[in-house]
């Protein structure tokens, strides 16, 4: 069983994948911690590494291709911008998620998160989209915008994650019995 959960920060991702894995007794590989063994392994920090990460789109494929090894493996739900993607670009069975949210909504959910006020959070938000979209265009050749790879799309609004959840885990027991 491979399930991937996508979406922009602060649309509920991180919950809905803690509560997907648990529910369905499978292993949670998300993305960000991939990103934090891969500066730990160069010696950065996580902000060091991010900004060097900006130049170098190999590191991206670093991650991608870690990411891609563990979901060929299976029995896990993968919490990554690209995770669906990188399942569709490799042929795998998976239940492909995306999870929508209005920008105030997670500029709030973001602020409170990271300990900043929701207008700052809005505008590192959207300052954060705008690189990530560039970069996976250039590196990808991926939009973003494009849902066409995802087998449901949710919008965490005002929805609860566990709402979300259970959606995602009904399509994962139709799909994978």
């Amino acid at each position: 069983m491979l399930i991937t959960i996508s979406g922009l920060a602060g649309s509920g991702t991180t919950t809905v994948s803690r509560l997907v894995a648990g529910a369905l007794h499978l292993d949670r590989v998300p993305g960000g911690e991939v990103f934090r063994q891969l500066a730990a392994e160069s010696g950065m920090s996580l902000a060091e590494f991010g900004e060097h990460a900006q130049h170098h789109p190999e590191i991206d494929r670093e991650l991608d291709d870690r990411l891609e090894a563990r979901a060929r493996e299976g029995s896990c739900v993968i919490e990554s911008r690209l995770a669906a993607w990188l399942a569709s670009r490799a042929g795998l069975l998976a239940v492909r998620v995306w999870i929508d949210c209005d920008e105030a909504v997670r500029a709030a959910r973001v602020a409170e998160r990271d300990g900043t006020s929701p207008q700052q959070a809005e505008v590192d938000n959207t300052e954060r989209e705008a690189l990530e979209h560039a970069r996976y265009h250039a590196v990808y050749d991926i939009d973003l915008e494009d849902r066409s790879p995802y087998d449901l799309v949710l919008d965490s609004t005002s929805a609860s994650a566990a709402a979300l959840a259970d959606q995602v885990i009904e399509r994962a027991r139709a799909t994978f019995g």
